[in-house]
């Protein structure tokens, strides 16, 4: 690079121009770099609702205080760069929703996480992120989200909402009522071309993380001290998540560690629900703790593929009820390589004498046994 400024000085000296510098008398300046941004917004007043076309990229260096919705329409895109703080108030009325068609481009690192954050810390501050996509969904050719309400679904597996790496949500799951309130993330209809690595839901009011349909995959998951479900899925997710850790920290804060479902009203419905959850850790309080039933629970027509998983500190392991659900995990082989720790009984729901083929002593979950795996610890802010 100095040889390039110095054969570009001489060339000023010769009486020759060159457009490639500002300064021929300085080299050695940095270029200023461009902000790729159609649209401005203020830091202190984060909310905007990005519409076809628009193109925006924060800024790592500024902390932005998100006081009401940020809405990536179709054909908008938001880039969000490494170390990027997001400080949210303001309630059921902030959230950060990614519309069928928008993108959302999340570039945190192990080392430099995107935080979102309340200023007050507590629980219930504000909404949460949603995303929508157009993978197909079990509840109708297409659907309106609980929360946003906007629509998701459609016939596009492969749909891609864009990226979301080493993302962390503080204290979200604001409150409409006692039946509609925010997810820390919700994936509603989200494609597998949507790149989903590192997401932690931290000390939030309702669910960590649920899935609403579609195929998105998920790589290194963590729900911490939320007070519904740690994780959720629902009408028709069949996606992959590799690497998951959830963990409640009180007696009667969290419910169950996985709530899976296919469909309530026809628990046949298709696509069905049918993950797979490789690596996975589930930690409860207590074993007399009855919260949420003190359990995972699989049930209304929801299947699954689970492999290598520690479940610890629950009233009982893993709870299978409806028809169609314990015929499936009444197979052997649907679920193997689990340890049970610490728990009151093990399965409910299934045929005891399948416990002997899945149990594994030596089962490692997410990682580490019972602990925080190693994949987890700095960027998720929980040691």
């Amino acid at each position: 690079m100095k040889k390039f400024f110095a054969s570009a000085a001489m060339l000023c000296t010769l009486g020759l121009t060159t457009v490639a510098l500002n300064s021929c008398d300085n080299g050695d300046d940095p270029v200023t770099p461009v902000d790729p941004s159609t649209v401005k917004v203020d830091p202190n007043n984060f909310a905007i609702n990005l519409k076809s076309g628009d193109v925006l990229e924060l800024n790592a260096g500024t902390t932005y205080y998100m006081k009401g919705a940020v809405i990536v329409g179709d054909g908008a895109k938001l880039t969000i760069p490494a170390g990027t703080k997001i400080v949210c108030s303001g309630g059921t009325n902030t959230y950060l929703a990614v519309a069928q068609g928008g993108q959302i481009f999340a570039n945190g690192t192990s080392t430099s996480p995107i935080v979102f954050e309340s200023p007050t810390k507590q629980k219930g501050d504000w909404g949460g992120i949603v995303i929508c996509g157009r993978a197909s969904i079990n509840t109708g050719a297409t659907g309106r989200s609980e929360v946003a309400d906007l629509p998701y679904g459609g016939t596009n597996d492969a749909d891609n909402s864009g990226v979301l790496k080493y993302v962390v949500i503080n204290n979200s799951g604001a409150r409409f009522s006692d039946t509609k309130e925010y997810n820390g993330i919700s994936f509603f209809g989200v494609g597998n071309g949507t790149t989903v690595e590192g997401i932690a839901a931290i000390n939030g009011a309702d669910d960590g993380i649920e899935f609403f349909g579609g195929t998105v995959n998920v790589k290194n998951m963590v729900s911490y001290n939320n007070d519904d479900d740690a994780f959720d899925w629902t009408d028709g997710w069949r996606g992959t998540a590799e690497n998951v850790y959830g963990k409640r920290i009180a007696a009667n804060v969290g419910n169950m560690g996985i709530e899976a479902d296919n469909q309530k009203s026809n628990n046949d419905a298709n696509p069905r629900s049918n993950p797979t959850l490789k690596n996975i850790t589930l930690i409860g309080y207590t074993t007399t703790d009855n919260e949420g039933d003190g359990t995972n629970v699989f049930r209304v027509g929801t299947y699954a593929t689970i492999d290598n998983m520690v479940v610890s500190g629950w009233k009982t392991g893993l709870t299978f009820k409806d028809a169609s659900t314990i015929a499936y995990f009444n197979q052997a082989g649907k679920i193997k390589n689990v340890k049970f720790d610490n728990v009151g009984a093990k399965v409910a729901g299934i045929d005891a004498a399948l416990v002997a083929g899945m149990e594994n002593s030596n089962a490692t979950g997410a990682g580490d046994g019972v602990n925080l795996p190693s994949w987890a610890k700095g960027w998720s802010g929980i040691n």
